[in-house]
C-alpha cells in the first residue's frame, strides 16, 4: 500500500469517527510546498459543508481521531481546515527498506482485464511519424498496467481490409505477371502504394479491375486471398522491424486486424436492424444518435453500411468492441488514436452501449493524442513536404546520437554503437512521452538529444552517474547492510520522492498519461543531484554508517530510475 493510500484509509476512518458522512473523500495529496508538510488531508471543508459545521472544528475532530502511530512526526491544521502531515524520518526509512519502490508495484487495488488498442498502422503504407505517438504512448501504458498486476491484452488493430486493397492487389498481380517477385515489388511500400494509386486514378480499366478485386476479396476468392496474404505478410514484417527498433512490446500475436471481424459484420448489422437502431437512409444503413445531436437538435448520423453493401470503420470498430468484451473478457477498453477520431470513437461507444454490446460495467475509453509539429507549427513533414517515414526518423536519431557521444574515450566502438542506439531511440520516445498526451508538441532534434533538462539522455545519464558511484567505491549494492538513517533534509526529501513512485505509476494507469511518470523521474533525478551535492558519500571524513546509508539511498534511486524508464520503454546503460 502506498503512503497516499495508507493515509487515505486512516483519514477515512478518522472522518467517520468525527461525524462526517461515509462517502466523503479525505482528498489526500502530496504537499506542493515543503513548508506545509509532506502530505495534506484536504477533505474537511467539503465534509463540513455536507454536515453543516465549521470546517476548522471538524478538522480538529478529525485530527483527534487520526491514528498515524509512529508514521507522522507532526500533524497541523492550517487555514480553514487543511490538515498537514509531516512524516517521521525513521518510519520513512523503515518503509523504504521494507518496501523498495522498484521491487513490486502490485498493490491491493481491484485488478482488471484491460484490452488496449494501439499502434494500428495501415498495411497499405509504411509506418510514418503519425504512427509514433499511438505506438509508444500505448506501449508505455500497457507496461504500467502490467506492472500493477492487471491482465493486459494488447490489440494491434491494423488496417488490412477494405477497398484500397483491391487497388493494391491489382497492382501486385500486374507486376507479378511481368515476372517480379512479391518481396521485391513490395520492398518499398510507400512507392508501391503511390504507383498503385496513380494507376488507379489514371486508368479507368484498372480502376474497374481493382473494384472487382475488392468483391473477390470479400467473397473469399482463393487467388486474391493468396495475394492479400502476401501483401499482409510483407507489410507486417516491416512493422516488426520498427517495433524492435523502438523497443515496443507488440508482437505478431497481438495483431487483430480489421479483416478478423469481417465474418461478424453481417451478423452485427442484422442485430442493429432488429433493434431498430440502424435504418435505411438514401440506400445506406444509418444509426442516428440523438445523444450526440448538434446545437439545432439534429441527431448525429453514423453510416454502418454503405449503399453498395460495404462496411465502414464504424462497423468493424463495433465488432471489435463486441469481441473484446464477449471473447476477451475486457473490463476496461482503451483505444489510443489521433484526437481527430474523437467524434468517431464517441459514436462507436454510444452505439455499443445502446445495442447492448457493452454493459455499463465495462469502461470504454478513447485516449486521444495531439499532433507532432514541425518548427513551422504545422504537422511534421520532410523538407519537400512529404510524409516522414518512421524508420528513417529513427535511424536519423541514432546517427545524431552517435555524433553527440563520439567524444567519449571510455567506450569501445561496440559500446558506442549500443549507447547511440539507446540514446537516440530513447530521446525520440521521451520527447514525446514527456509531453501531455492530449496536446500537440514541436519536434526539435537539439532539445530532445540534450543532456540537460527534462530529456531522455539526461535521465539515462543520471542513471549511469549513480551507478558510477558504486564502481568508484568498489561496492556491490546488494552487499550493503540494511541500515538507513535520514538525517539531512535532502536525504528525507529524496526518500519521500522514492516512496511516491508507486503513487505516480497508479496515476499513470488511471489517467493514461505517461508524462506524469516522466515528470516524476526528472524530479527524482534532480533531487538526487541536490542530495549528492549536499550529502558527501565517498569523501574522506564520512563515517561508514553514513556512507552505507547514503549508498542505499543512491542504489534505490538508480533502480527506480531504471524501472521507471523501463515502463516508458526506454533502455539504460551502465556507462556513457
Amino acid at each position: 500500500m502506498t503512503i497516499r493510500a495508507l493515509l487515505t484509509e486512516r483519514a477515512q476512518q478518522a472522518m467517520q469517527a468525527a461525524g462526517a458522512p461515509a462517502d466523503c473523500d479525505p482528498n489526500v495529496a502530496p504537499s506542493k510546498n515543503a513548508s506545509f508538510g509532506d502530505y495534506q488531508i484536504n477533505g474537511a471543508m467539503g465534509a463540513a459543508k455536507k454536515v453543516g459545521t465549521n470546517p476548522r472544528e471538524l478538522a480538529q475532530k478529525i485530527v483527534a481521531n487520526l491514528r498515524l502511530d509512529d508514521m507522522a512526526e507532526k500533524i497541523e491544521i492550517a487555514g480553514p481546515g487543511f490538515i498537514n502531515i509531516t512524516l517521521n524520518p525513521a518510519w520513512l526509512a523503515q518503509q523504504l527498506l521494507e518496501r523498495p519502490p522498484y521491487a513490486s508495484l502490485a498493490q491491493d487495488h481491484r485488478l482488471q482485464t484491460v484490452v488496449v488498442d494501439y499502434s494500428g498502422p495501415n498495411l497499405a503504407k509504411e509506418m510514418h511519424v503519425g504512427h509514433l505517438r499511438s505506438t509508444i504512448i500505448g506501449d508505455a501504458v500497457v507496461r504500467v498496467l502490467e506492472s500493477l498486476g492487471h491482465t493486459v491484452i494488447r490489440q494491434n488493430h491494423v488496417g488490412d481490409w477494405g477497398t484500397q486493397f483491391g487497388m493494391l492487389i491489382g497492382e501486385l498481380e500486374a507486376q507479378l505477371q511481368h515476372g517480379d517477385k512479391a518481396e521485391l515489388a513490395l520492398q518499398d511500400l510507400e512507392h508501391f502504394y503511390q504507383r498503385a494509386k496513380k494507376h488507379f486514378d489514371e486508368d479507368p480499366a484498372f480502376a474497374d479491375l481493382a473494384r472487382q478485386y475488392v468483391v473477390r476479396l470479400q467473397a473469399g476468392d482463393e487467388q486474391v486471398l493468396r495475394l492479400w496474404h502476401k501483401f499482409r505478410e510483407v507489410s507486417l514484417a516491416h512493422c516488426e522491424e520498427i517495433y524492435h527498433l523502438l523497443n515496443v512490446s507488440l508482437t505478431p500475436d497481438h495483431i487483430r486486424g480489421e479483416s478478423f471481424y469481417n465474418s461478424d459484420l453481417p451478423v452485427l448489422m442484422e442485430e442493429l436492424k432488429q433493434q431498430e437502431l440502424a435504418r435505411e437512409d438514401q440506400g445506406a444503413q444509418v444509426v442516428f444518435l440523438q445523444e450526440l445531436a448538434d446545437k439545432n437538435g439534429n441527431p448525429s448520423p453514423v453510416i454502418v453500411q454503405k449503399k453498395d453493401g460495404g462496411y465502414l470503420y464504424s462497423t468493424s470498430d463495433l465488432a471489435a468492441v463486441r469481441f473484446r468484451i464477449g471473447a476477451l473478457g475486457a473490463q476496461r477498453i482503451m483505444v489510443f488514436s489521433d484526437a481527430r477520431q474523437a467524434l468517431h470513437m464517441q459514436q462507436v461507444y454510444t452505439i455499443a452501449r445502446k445495442a447492448g454490446f457493452a454493459p455499463d460495467t465495462v469502461s470504454l475509453e478513447h485516449c486521444p493524442f495531439g499532433t507532432m509539429m514541425g518548427s513551422d507549427g504545422k504537422p511534421f513533414k520532410t523538407r519537400s513536404g512529404g510524409t516522414v517515414k518512421l524508420a528513417e526518423l529513427l535511424h536519423e536519431a541514432v546517427e545524431r546520437a552517435t555524433a553527440v557521444i563520439q567524444g567519449s574515450d571510455e567506450l569501445t566502438a561496440e559500446e558506442k554503437a549500443e549507447v547511440a542506439r539507446k540514446v537516440g531511440i530513447g530521446a525520440v520516445k521521451y520527447a514525446d512521452l514527456s509531453k501531455t498526451r492530449t496536446l500537440d508538441y514541436v519536434f526539435n532534434w537539439d532539445l530532445m538529444l540534450s543532456f540537460e533538462g527534462n530529456t531522455g539522455p539526461y535521465l539515462q545519464y543520471a542513471y549511469t552517474r549513480v551507478r558510477s558511484i558504486f564502481r568508484k567505491a568498489g561496492v556491490d549494492p546488494n552487499e550493503l547492510s540494511s541500515s538507513l538513517t535520514l538525517t539531512e533534509p535532502q536525504e528525507k526529501a529524496l526518500a519521500l520522492k522514492l516512496m511516491q513512485f508507486g503513487e505516480t505509476v497508479e496515476q499513470v494507469a488511471q489517467d493514461a498519461m505517461p508524462h506524469i511518470l516522466c515528470t516524476y523521474l526528472y524530479d527524482l533525478a534532480s533531487l538526487f543531484m541536490t542530495f549528492y551535492e549536499a550529502c558527501p558519500i565517498l569523501k574522506d571524513g564520512v563515517d561508514s554508517a553514513t556512507r552505507n546509508s547514503r549508498l542505499i539511498l543512491s542504489h534505490q534511486v538508480a533502480q527506480t530510475l531504471r524501472n521507471g524508464l523501463d515502463l516508458l520503454g526506454i533502455e539504460v546503460m551502465e556507462k556513457m
